[in-house]
């Protein structure tokens, strides 16, 4: 058995005195395991870290077997990732929600994301908006999808500004004035009217931050991690105290 693909290093693990198992997400052939022999020797270590793209050939006698990884550097991003608390915080989250996705499952336009989400983590707050918009991504992956887009009251699809914590419907602000207090906060950039312009601003405050968290962190533990005896991993606490720290003390992270 053999395939070539491309993939990004979600992590690694040393196996015998110079081996490594390194774990990618790849394009066509989803979360993959394989060893790659000297993996934990000096000149490959900086090449096999969580959030490199690498072109990897996997090679076994069986499908079902972990088989070998030879892999080559296509992006190397890990250093200027580590060099900000935000970032190592991030990678490693999203390496834990990739995770979450069955192994050897091809996700291709999650695997799209991924790529996106690690090549703009140097400004905080938009890597924030887009690690927020990965994990409704996830939720939609793995079957529950929330409708940002319409009002699960009304059916109207403006001024949506509330998201409800049963359904994972929109809420616009008229049908959700009597119940706010009970309903979630939709924040400005992942309302539909805002997508066009969501990449170019960095204007949203980091209460809109914490409430993209809120929102998804709530979907995330009820249907996905609860279920598998699963809670929240210290990183995406920590990346969330990292990109909503004041404006002054992000600009030197």
């Amino acid at each position: 058995m053999e395939w070539i693909d491309e993939g990004i290093v979600l992590g690694v693990r040393r196996h015998g005195e110079s081996s490594a198992i390194v774990e990618l997400l790849t394009r066509g052939h989803g979360r993959h395991l394989g060893l790659v022999r000297g993996g934990a020797g000096k000149r490959m270590r900086p090449l096999l870290q969580p959030g490199n793209s690498v072109s990897a050939v996997w090679r076994a006698r069986l499908d079902e077997h972990l088989g070998y990884y030879l892999v080559e550097g296509t992006r190397l991003r890990a250093a200027n990732l580590f060099a900000s608390s935000h970032a190592v915080y991030g990678v490693t989250h999203l390496a834990s929600l990739a995770r979450l996705l069955p192994e050897r499952d091809p996700h291709e336009d999650i695997y799209e994301m991924l790529d996106h989400v690690l090549d703009d983590f140097e400004n905080a707050r938009a890597a924030a908006a887009h690690l927020i918009r990965f994990e409704l991504a996830m939720l939609t992956e793995l079957g529950f999808g929330l409708d940002l887009d319409t009002c699960a009251a009304t059916g109207s699809t403006t001024d949506l500004v509330y998201v409800s914590p049963k359904s994972g419907g929109a809420v616009s602000r008229s049908a959700g004035a009597p119940y706010q207090d009970r309903l979630l906060r939709l924040p400005a950039f992942l309302r539909q009217s805002e997508e066009g312009a969501q990449e170019k601003e960095i204007g949203w405050t980091e209460q809109d931050l914490r409430d993209g968290f809120a929102l998804t962190g709530l979907f995330l533990l009820r249907h996905v991690l609860e279920p598998r005896g699963q809670g929240h991993s210290d990183a995406r606490d920590g990346f969330i105290n990292a990109v909503t720290r004041p404006r002054s003390k992000l600009a030197v992270s």
